[in-house]
């Protein structure tokens, strides 16, 4: 399935969590999941799908899924096809058990790849990548059934790569099958986009990313239900989201910047100046994130709550909405001081704030 040794980190695995392709459980997207169940029972299942939506819904989850159930069940004539209530495949199926394992000549994954030198992940998915996957692909099935591509995620690929997958997309294999995840799906090529028939997945409702959460399983289950139920209202439809809220005191802080957001225009300078100082160094990364993710979704959140009120109310954060990010970007390219820009972040909202 991947090129990659067994023991090298995956890009598409949150830590602390299941890979997605050992995931049985799915929440959120029933529709979803029976468009692409009545598609395969009724022999319309397009050659290649974008599953779009923000990041961390499950697009992954159901990519697999939906694998595990073309490889268990290769058929869609078959009974049991037709009168199957969702894509559900036990773990105890040979398919399950061989897909979890990457043991699967038949599937193929597609993602950025370890780069074991600089001990990081290729920003990237390279040209190469796509072309240890046309070798595989174009080679006999393993089993005489389908072939199946996921690519997670297709907004990873570069021009020369996207056009690589574009040709194995245009020439593919008989009963082959191409799942390309995307978060933002418009910035897929439109050559691409012209061949895949698009799926989007919307945000989860907090209770089904609740029990998205218990069911991964291990320490996480056993988060206090009140905090849990908090990180799943604050985590924009997203599980990742939600873990992150939940690793250590994220979701302490998140509660402290959503408090310091909403008393604007009324700000505590000293406790300002604090939370700049704290942000600020390679060892506060984490936490600098979890301010501009904080930050993020207060900024949207106030958008869609003056939206009502008339053009003019929104000018002041559309603004500064538009200049923090500019900020943010500068920031991280020219490696300024976070400082500055937390205490100028605080700055331009206030005065959005005041109108």
């Amino acid at each position: 399935m991947s090129k990659e040794p067994a023991a090298a980190p995956e890009s598409d695995r949150l830590e602390a969590a299941p890979h997605p392709r050992e995931t049985l459980e799915f929440f959120g997207h029933a529709a979803a999941e029976q468009a692409l169940l009545t598609a395969y029972r009724q022999n319309k299942m397009a050659q290649a799908w974008i599953l779009g939506g923000p990041e961390g819904i499950g697009k992954a989850t159901l990519a697999w899924r939906l694998a595990r159930f073309l490889l268990a069940h290769p058929e869609p004539a078959a009974p049991e096809v037709q009168h199957a209530p969702s894509l559900f495949v036990p773990g105890e199926a040979p398919a399950a058990r061989q897909i979890a394992a990457m043991a699967l000549a038949d599937v193929f994954l597609l993602r950025r790849s370890w780069n074991d030198k600089t001990k990081k992940f290729f920003t990237e998915i390279r040209i190469d990548d796509v072309r240890a996957i046309i070798h595989a692909f174009h080679r006999g099935s393993g089993t005489g059934g389908w072939r199946v591509a996921i690519v997670d995620c297709a907004d990873d690929l570069n021009r020369s790569s996207a056009n690589a997958l574009l040709k194995l997309i245009e020439e593919p294999p008989e009963r082959a099958l191409f799942l390309l995840i995307a978060h933002q799906p418009g910035r897929l090529l439109p050559t691409i986009r012209s061949r895949c028939r698009r799926l989007m997945l919307g945000p989860m409702a907090p209770p089904d990313i609740a029990q998205a959460v218990r069911a991964l399983g291990g320490s996480i289950a056993a988060t206090p239900a009140a905090t849990l139920d908090e990180a799943a209202v604050h985590a924009q439809g997203s599980v990742r989201e939600a873990l992150r809220l939940l690793d250590g005191d994220a979701i302490a802080f998140d509660r402290t910047l959503r408090a310091m957001f909403e008393r604007l225009p009324q700000l505590d300078w000293s406790a300002v100046h604090a939370l700049a100082d704290r942000l600020t160094g390679r060892d506060n990364e984490a936490a600098f994130d979890t301010f501009m993710r904080t930050l993020h979704r207060f900024l949207d959140a106030r958008a869609k709550t003056l939206a009502g009120e008339g053009a003019g109310r929104l000018i002041g954060y559309a603004d500064a909405w538009e200049e923090i990010g500019q900020a943010a970007r500068e920031t991280e390219v020219f490696n300024f001081d976070k400082k500055a820009l937390v205490l100028g972040i605080f700055e331009r909202l206030e005065r959005a704030a005041r109108g």
